[in-house]
């Protein structure tokens, strides 16, 4: 039989730094308004009989602030690139120009940000559920160590108020960055 041992709390807090930091990398493909390199990353490009990030087959450039150029490394594979980008559902148009694609960032309509204030608060909202899981994981944890006596009934009830202080502090930091996210969608 496995031994159980004693609940390290710096392992829940990892897992929830992780739920944190990919809702954050999830928000920086939300389009805003501005150009960011970071926008093409979840676009996949069909390339030598498979699918393959954007960032793999070309260069990603910001060159100013409602422009993203992408300098294609083969030229048989703009077409590709170019598709991927228009069928993205980012609502981008590239203009070819030989091996370089230019994608201007057209200005957001107020419905538009409105949609992707929601989007942003359903990233939001499967983080905060990523971390309460977390959360159920450490108490299931703690429940057996005790049961096991590994820690006693004062060191269960002290452990698991850390635990919820870490929750708290993690679901503060997803709203946090939810808020910031928002207002940075919502600016004209």
């Amino acid at each position: 039989m496995a031994t159980t041992e004693k609940p390290v709390l710096s392992k829940y807090r990892d897992r929830m730094d992780k739920a944190v930091g990919a809702l954050k990398e999830e928000f920086g493909s939300l389009r805003t308004g501005r150009a960011s390199a970071s926008l093409l990353d979840q676009i996949n490009v069909d390339a030598y009989g498979s699918s393959m990030p954007i960032n793999q087959v070309g260069a990603i450039s910001v060159p100013e602030p409602r422009m993203i150029t992408v300098n294609v490394w083969d030229r048989g594979l703009v077409v590709s690139v170019e598709k991927a980008i228009r069928s993205s559902g980012l609502g981008l148009n590239p203009v070819v120009d030989g091996q370089n694609l230019r994608i201007p960032i057209p200005p957001l309509t107020e419905e538009r940000r409105k949609e992707l204030a929601k989007i942003a608060a359903k990233y939001a909202e499967q983080q905060r559920v990523a971390v309460r899981n977390i959360r159920r994981d450490a108490n299931d944890d703690l429940k057996k160590a005790e049961k096991d006596h590994v820690i006693n009934q004062d060191e269960h009830k002290k452990l698991e108020g850390e635990v919820q202080k870490l929750t708290d502090e993690a679901i503060k930091r997803i709203d946090e960055a939810l808020k910031a996210k928002e207002q940075e969608i919502m600016h004209v």
